[in-house]
């Protein structure tokens, strides 16, 4: 134990970060797949082609690429992010963004189509009832897949490692070639890192599906 208490700085500090990569990749991801789902339902077929094309694109593209494109590729045009970091967060929103769209429109297939023909009828334009009726029902529906696109991208946040981000992986890339004798005990304790965010995470999200959960 004297060990893990001597590399407590490391450990904690690749924790917060890749807590903090999970937590704003989630949030971005999320707000930019509600965009992106709007555009794939909406009755402008140039939006819907559009969204269409960037889910089709990043769902089938893997998250290296997108990360190895970020960080090296757009150099390659005179751009470049602030920090390693702050790629990481675009890269995991961009490719996660296609994911929770998915998922959000398996929950507005799953809203009767008369929900929406009673908001027309009430003199609702689109956004008004995609806004007002149709979304809040399939976000409600769709709370276990969203789940498992959150806990994918807390795994997920794991490759950024690669690319200079010191996060859990990083730490135990560092720590077991510095300490070959103690590879068990860091194994262990990044192993636990990560589960200190998905438990809680997965519990959390069955809390909140009993919560929210449509009585048909």
């Amino acid at each position: 134990m004297s060990f893990l208490a001597e590399n407590w700085p490391v450990l904690r500090d690749a924790f917060l970060t890749t807590l903090s990569l999970a937590l704003l990749s989630g949030l971005l991801s999320l707000v930019l797949g509600t965009v992106l789902v709007a555009m794939r339902v909406s009755p402008v077929a140039p939006l819907r082609g559009l969204a269409t094309f960037y889910v089709e694109v990043f769902r089938n593209t893997p998250l290296t690429v997108v990360f190895f494109f970020l960080v090296f590729g757009i150099v390659q045009i005179d751009l470049s992010f602030p920090s390693r970091f702050i790629a990481a967060v675009s890269a995991l929103s961009l490719y996660t963004a296609a994911f929770v769209a998915e998922a959000l429109r398996s929950g507005i297939n799953a809203v009767p189509p008369g929900q929406a023909e009673a908001a027309r009828a009430l003199g609702l334009d689109f956004r008004q009832t995609l806004r007002q009726v149709v979304l809040p029902q399939a976000f409600r529906t769709v709370v276990p897949p969203l789940g498992n696109v959150w806990i994918a991208l807390a795994k997920n946040t794991s490759i950024a490692a690669g690319f200079a981000v010191s996060d859990l992986t990083a730490a135990l890339t560092r720590l077991s070639n510095a300490n070959a004798d103690e590879l068990a005990l860091v194994f262990a304790a990044i192993v636990v890192g990560y589960l200190v965010i998905t438990l809680p995470s997965a519990a959390l999200f069955r809390l909140l599906e009993r919560r929210v959960a449509i009585v048909r």
